[in-house]
């Protein structure tokens, strides 16, 4: 409390930066390498929000996010200058002028979204346009949905700083089982579980006779929809045996009535900057194929009660320090599991990076009133010496009024059938008519675009010319307002929007055997892997 007296005291007789008083400075030569911003606009010392506005506004130096699409970091080149997004897919139809897609394709099987990156980064096209902005032998700053040590080589080569805790770490971080133990020591607790090496479903009975006979398994690493196994029988182990028996070790939980829930974060050296809590919807079959899978996600006021939303924020702030002392900062996302029997909140798994949220978390309002929540990130990843409120920010955060309504659906392919699409939507701005039919209206690169909750932002993850198979991402769909009901059931309008979407899209069928079987080989993402 004395602390932020002192602090307030400084600002109202102009000994730091005030809000929109002070101008910034010239970048010095003395400023060091490792900034995300080198080149930019550089201050004394950031104190407010005002001052990381006006300071990413002013950057010089190239940041890339590199990924498979621009999704997860929807509109964060307002905020920043000489940002560029570096994607594998073409969603824009080369419409947009700060995303990169190289034009010639080389025929390669992608068995994860880092094959994916490391490819974009030793493509021809992608190093000379690198290399045509660079200031020397510093080429910018690079962030990524998923990374590893070779992407963290082939960075170093080309001149780039990657903008997260080294690959390593973020894996050890991202094991559901560390994921537990670092939640008891923070004293975020867990779902009811045991962490065991299983050999059998005599095995799973035996370590988990606490628990009872309905529950949940889940391995170290993997998306929910795939890695997750419920698990009320010996004929229900016996599907997922093989799986569970490779681990090492496993985490066994009591299977209970639950809503999942989204909170995204990031830890800086002032503390944990903490983002609203979403519910997330998981599983619906109008979406996924895959039970447990993700499909999108609701940010409003009264998605819990203020007591659940209160705690949820607490046990995140708590987890973000708990990581600052594993040596992890920047941004993160926790999944909590709400137990609607007795309101109790459980963690259940942590996400080191930006995520499939993330598009709703830095487009909502209390972003724009004061600054996206990846902006915490970037300026945690340069050398800039800052001194902002955390505790102000998180509590400002934290009012309802801050928090506006945005849903979004992730459409995957759900049948079986594979087939060549002929047709299909453009992204941009799509309207909802009277009859719940659908048209597009025009051409945006950003959710604001849609102005209320007839209108809805859709960006097209499969084209013409792609294959379509069980688990392909078609698109992802955003718009104002909910999605889901106080059951947390798709409403009518969600429907309508599925349906009308899916109605876009043509394909041509695939009667070869062979055809069929090349074309699921060369998929990307889907049933192979998470690109989202």
């Amino acid at each position: 409390m004395l602390e932020r007296l002192i602090r307030g005291l400084r600002r109202l007789f102009g000994q730091s930066p005030a809000e929109g008083l002070t101008p910034p400075l010239s970048t010095g030569p003395t400023q060091e390498a490792g900034s995300p911003t080198d080149g930019a606009t550089n201050m004394r010392k950031i104190t407010t929000i005002a001052d990381v506005r006006r300071h990413f506004l002013s950057n010089k130096e190239p940041i890339y996010f590199i990924s498979a699409t621009n999704f997860n970091l929807l509109g964060i080149g307002d905020w920043v200058g000489s940002f560029r997004h570096i994607n594998y897919i073409n969603c824009f139809d080369g419409q947009q002028r700060n995303v990169f897609v190289p034009k010639e394709k080389f025929p390669r099987d992608f068995e994860s979204i880092e094959d994916i990156n490391n490819y974009l980064l030793e493509h021809k096209e992608v190093i000379d346009f690198i290399g045509s902005r660079a200031d020397g032998e510093r080429a910018g700053v690079a962030a990524f949905l998923m990374f590893d040590e070779h992407t963290e080589e082939v960075c170093n080569q080309l001149g780039l700083r990657v903008a997260f805790p080294p690959a390593a770490l973020r894996q050890r971080m991202d094991n559901k089982i560390e994921t537990v133990r670092i939640g008891n020591k923070a004293g975020v607790p867990s779902v009811p579980n045991v962490l065991a090496k299983v050999g059998s479903y005599q095995e799973l009975c035996e370590v988990s006779q606490e628990l009872g006979n309905d529950l949940v398994v889940q391995t170290a690493f993997g998306d929910s929809g795939h890695t997750t196994f419920f698990i009320a029988s010996e004929d229900d182990y016996y599907k997922h045996a093989e799986e569970i028996e490779a681990e090492p070790e496993v985490k066994i939980m009591k299977r209970i009535n639950c809503r999942g829930s989204a909170i995204e974060a990031c830890a800086t050296r002032c503390g944990t900057v903490v983002g609203p809590l979403m519910t997330e919807l998981v599983g619906f079959k109008t979406l996924t194929p895959y039970k447990g899978g993700w499909c999108g996600n609701e940010m409003f006021a009264g998605a819990f009660s203020q007591e659940v939303r209160d705690k949820a924020r607490e046990y995140t702030f708590k987890f973000g320090e708990a990581l600052r002392e594993e040596g992890y900062r920047g941004y993160f996302e926790l999944d909590f599991l709400i137990d609607m029997d007795n309101g109790e909140v459980y963690l259940g798994e942590l996400n080191p990076r930006v995520t499939g949220a993330s598009s709703l978390t830095n487009v909502a309002a209390f972003a724009h009133s004061d600054i996206p929540l990846f902006l915490f990130h970037l300026l945690e990843f340069s050398d800039l010496d800052f001194d902002l409120d955390i505790e102000e920010i998180n509590e400002r955060w934290s009012h309802p009024d801050s928090v506006d309504s945005w849903s979004q659906l992730v459409i995957k392919h759900t049948d079986e059938s594979v087939d060549l699409l002929t047709q299909a939507p453009h992204t941009g701005v799509w309207r909802m008519h009277d009859d719940n039919s659908i048209a597009y209206d025009h051409y945006s690169y950003h959710p604001h675009a849609a102005e209320n909750d007839r209108e809805a932002f859709f960006l097209r993850i499969s084209g013409a010319g792609d294959f379509r198979y069980e688990g392909a991402d078609l698109g992802i769909l955003i718009t104002r307002g909910r999605l889901m009901d106080d059951d947390f059931q798709l409403t009518e309008r969600a429907h309508a929007w599925i349906a009308g979407i899916r109605g876009q899209y043509a394909g041509q069928s695939l009667q070869d055997p062979v055809v069929e079987e090349v074309a699921v080989s060369h998929a990307v993402g889907g049933g192979n892997f998470k690109i989202l």
